[in-house]
Formats: structure tokens, sequence, C-alpha cells
């Protein structure tokens, strides 16, 4: 709820503090004594429309702050932590500064952001009923939500989870058909080129890292015959020093004295053996490097032509040698894909048609739902509007199907809410059937009967009295006392039966001083309240009969 307003250099407001409560909070005042600015006010901090002219005379700019403390899980915290901006459950602060220039900056928290971003932010806290921009269920987008959390108070089953389960089954199975008739499509068309590539790589038959190896190769064929040269002078040394058998020597002549040596040529020995061998083994490996070198003098040539082959192939099909393995791979899933895909494409097309049979069914059970709730929406708001001056109005709720193109994880309905103000003449929306005060009273009488369903946690309601008095005005109250045990309900009134039903009541004057206007508002005491109701019974002279009509509106009870 909206707990606190600060203004500051508004039209005739200089410097302007309200802590507000919960319940019905009654503005009264003359006309003229600045009623309009507070929620003139509120709307800039709630990212309405700039005006230059609202600066007050002499300052060079406004601000404005309205602080709420929203509910846990209120969409308005949902909002911030998407966008990445810091809150918490306790404060949401939103501020608005505006320059003579008529430029405007917008802080959420003392953070800068988008007066857009204000602006949605601010419809998700207040709702605004009167003479300013209207929000909420004035807007046709908003009946389909509303209905449904009416539905969901009032009836014990809620389809609306098998319906988005639905929605998200016949989705998915819907993108997995189209992807594969896209796929099947495409392969179609390029079928001759694919088995053609298909057949020249499987030819060449690329394997992973061959390139590498094939570089390496040719380096060393390059070069062998160098290499050749050394490793036949290196096993020439070999055999001419005869280290193996000088090592064989060494070993058998002390072999024959190491068990009078106690153990101290034992280590030796092993040494020596080991030597042996290692000598052995590199004489082996000579050999076999000399074996590998005497290659074909065309291994060379076949190994470059190879080399050219690959690099061919990865230039023609603009990547690397290293990928062509896989391409092929690819090229053969796509051919793979092309002789199964009619057969993919029927089966995924009966998946299809049974998720969307899934889908219309779940959908018409909540259609079926929406209908039994609208009756009953319908009859309980037609209830409230005779004592509301709207005797002869009707309202209903129209649920129309939607294109096949707009459907989805909701249903398939669009829901307008609809008035009529006179018999005979064909209903219309609200907003465009209605007006002024009447218009208000349509509102009250529908935020009655939705109370409690709805995430605003304000309301507020300018003038809903206009052009009513008596019995009309005190059910205006009543409904808007009883509204207020469920959201914090702000009212402007000129009414003493609304102002009498309020919990917290402020006056709003105007104040003279130094030459200059200023608006001042006060919260007043239950004497001060009394003479207030008293001054909007009377008019401008107050009288006894006046005070004691005030008592007994402020008195009587809840009708």
């Amino acid at each position: 709820m909206l707990t606190h307003l600060s203004i500051r250099d508004v039209v005739l407001v200089d410097k302007l503090d309200i802590d507000f409560a919960a319940g019905l909070c009654v503005l009264t005042g003359e006309t003229g004594a600045g009623k309009s600015i507070l929620l003139g006010a509120l709307d800039l901090a709630l990212g309405g429309r700039v005006d230059a002219a609202l600066i007050r005379a002499g300052a060079d700019n406004l601000t404005v702050s309205a602080v709420f403390t929203p509910q846990r899980r209120h969409p308005a915290l949902a909002m911030l932590a998407d966008q990445g901006l810091t809150g918490d459950d306790d404060a949401l602060v939103l501020r608005r500064m505006v320059g003579r220039d008529g430029r405007s900056r917008a802080f959420v928290n003392d953070q800068p952001v988008s007066v857009g971003f204000l602006r949605s932010l601010g419809e998700t806290l207040v709702e605004v009923h009167g003479q300013f921009d209207t929000h909420g269920l004035l807007d046709p987008a908003s009946h389909l939500t509303a209905l449904d959390a009416y539905r969901r108070s009032t009836a014990g089953d809620v389809p609306d989870q098998s319906c988005t389960e639905a929605w998200n089954t016949w989705s998915a199975a819907t993108a997995a058909l189209r992807t594969a008739e896209e796929t099947l499509a495409s392969a179609l068309r390029e079928e001759d080129l694919l088995r053609h590539n298909v057949a020249e790589l499987d030819r060449l038959a690329p394997k992973p890292d061959e390139e590498q190896q094939l570089a390496e190769n040719r380096a060393l064929m390059r070069h062998a015959e160098q290499i050749m040269t050394a490793v036949t002078e290196a096993r020439t040394a070999l055999e001419t020093a005869d280290i193996e058998g000088a090592l064989r020597t060494a070993i058998n002549r002390l072999s024959k004295v190491a068990s009078q040596a106690a153990g101290r040529l034992d280590g030796l020995l092993t040494t020596l053996d080991r030597a042996a061998v290692e000598a052995g083994e590199a004489a082996g490996q000579l050999d076999r490097v000399l074996a590998d070198l005497d290659a074909d003098p065309t291994d060379l040539e076949r190994t470059e032509e190879r080399l050219f082959a690959l690099k061919a192939a990865a230039r023609k099909f603009a990547c690397t040698v290293a990928e062509l393995p896989a391409l092929a791979d690819q090229m053969r899933d796509r051919l793979a894909a092309l002789d199964g895909g009619s057969a993919r494409v029927q089966t995924l097309a009966v998946a299809e048609k049974t998720a969307r049979g899934t889908y219309e069914k779940a959908a018409r059970a909540l259609s079926a739902a929406r209908t039994k709730a609208a009756r009953l929406l319908d009859e309980r708001v037609n209830k409230e509007l005779p004592p509301l001056k709207l005797e002869k109005a009707t309202f209903r709720t129209l649920i129309a199907a939607k294109s096949e193109a707009n459907w989805n994880a909701v249903g398939i309905d669009q829901v307008a809410f609809e008035v009529a103000t006179n018999p005979g003449l064909p209903p219309g929306p609200l907003a465009k059937i209605a007006s002024g005060g009447e218009l208000a009273r349509f509102m009250l009488a529908l935020k009655v009967v939705l109370a409690g369903t709805q995430a605003r946690s304000t309301l507020i309601f300018d003038e809903v009295d206009a052009g009513i008095s008596g019995a009309t005005a005190n059910a205006v109250g009543e409904r808007l006392a009883r509204l207020a045990k469920t959201v914090q309900v702000l009212v402007v009134t000129h009414a003493p039966q609304v102002a009498a039903r309020g919990d917290v009541h402020w006056r709003v004057s105007k104040a003279s001083r130094g030459g200059q206007t200023t608006t001042k508002v006060e919260q007043l005491t239950a004497a001060a309240r009394r003479e207030e109701i008293a001054r909007m019974l009377a008019g401008e002279k107050v009288t006894d009969e006046a005070r004691a009509a005030a008592e007994s509106l402020l008195s009587g009870p809840l009708s």
C-alpha cells in the first residue's frame, strides 16, 4: 500500500509530506483547494505525463516521491528482480524529478530507471479512477486476467494448469514437426548435390588428424637421404667398435670371479648387462630406421598429392582439413534424414494432431469454467448497480473465441467487460459507454465484487460521488468502506456520506502568507473531522443542526 507521499514545488505546494494508512483514506476540501494537485503529483511519481507548468513559480524543478510497502511476491518485486534492481520487501520508493526544460528523471529505490519502467511498475501498485488517466480494468487487456482471478476465488476447480501444460506440449510438438518438415524440404532441394558431395568425401575418406601425420611424413621423406647417411654411419660405428661384444666379454670375465668378490661386483655386472642389452636394442632400432627410410621414392609424391587433395576439399566445403570427417558424417545424416524424413514427418504430424486435440479439450474446459464464473460475476456486479444510481444500467462479461493464431497458454478466449447505461442500447466498452462519476461508480461496483483477487493494493477514486447525494452517496461510501477491508482506498470526495466512512481523514486547504498562496494538508482529529463534515453538509455557515447531522453520520453503522 501507499505509505508516504512527498511533494516539493508542485503548483501551489512548496513542501508537503503525507503519511498514509491502511483502510479508507478520505481527502476533502473546498473546490480549488488543491486536491487534484495531490493526485497529479502522485501520478507523476507513478510515471505519468510531464508538464513543466506544474513546477511552482520561482522553483527550478519539482520532485515527487511515493513510498509503498508491497506484499511478498508482489509483481512489482518480480519486476525489480528482472531489471537487476536492488530493493527490500519493506519499502519501495518511486521518485520523479522534472526540470523547467520539461526533462524528467525517474528513480526506484534511488536507482535510475526509465520512465516507461516507472510507469509499468506504478501500474502494478496503484489504480486510479477519476479525472486522471486510468489503468487497470479500463484496459481490455486486463479483463481476462481479472476474470480468471475471480474464477479461482469462487470455483474449486482450477483448469489453468492443464491448459498451460497442454499448450506447452502442443507447442513443442508443433516445433518438432516444423523442424522436421523444414529439414526434409531443405534436403529435397539439395538432394543431388548432397549425394555428389557425400560420394566425393567417401572416395577421399578423410581421417581425423590425417593432415598433421601426412605433413610429418612429408617432412621426414624430404630429409630421408641425409637421415639415412647419419644412421648408416652410426650403425657402422657400432659394428666396428663391437660395443656389445666388448660388454659381453667384460661380463664373462667378471662373472668368473664375482663369487670371490663378496658382492662388490654384483652392481657392476648388472650395469654392464643392462648396457649390453641397450646396445643391442640401439643397433636394432638403427636397422629398423634404415628399413623405414628405404621406402619407395614415389611415396613422397603420393603423400603430397594426398595433402593437396585434402586441402582442396577443405577449400571447397569452406572448412578445415580436420573438420572434413565430421562434415562427411553430417552430410550422411542429412541423407539419412532424407531417406527416412517422410516417415518421421508423418510420425510427428500424428503427435502434433494428438497434442492439439488435448490442448483444445483443455482450453474448452477452461472456457466453460470462465463462462460459469462470468455469469456469477455479472450477477453480483448488477446487484451492486441500483444502489449506486445505476439502476438502468447493466454489466456483462463478453467471452469470445480468439483466432487460432492468437491461441496461447491461457486458452482460446478473449474477454471484455461491457456495460449498457440505458435499456435498449447495445452494450459497449466501459471506457466508451460510461463517463465521469458514472464510470467511477461502475468501477467501484466491479472492484467491490473483485475485492481480494487483484495484485494492486491501492485504489484511488477521484470524486466518485460526482452528481449524486443522499442515499446514493451513502451507498458509495458503504461500498468504499467494504472495499477498503481488502485493499487501501484513497478517495477524493465532496459527499459527507462518503467522508464519514473514512478510517483516516485529511483536509486540503489553501493558505496565503507573504503574498504567496500554498496548499496544505492536515490530518483531522475527531472534533475537526466532525466540523469538516458539518461544513460539507451546511456550506459556508456551519450550524448546530449540521454538526448534529455530522455526528450522526460518523456514528452510524454500515448499511
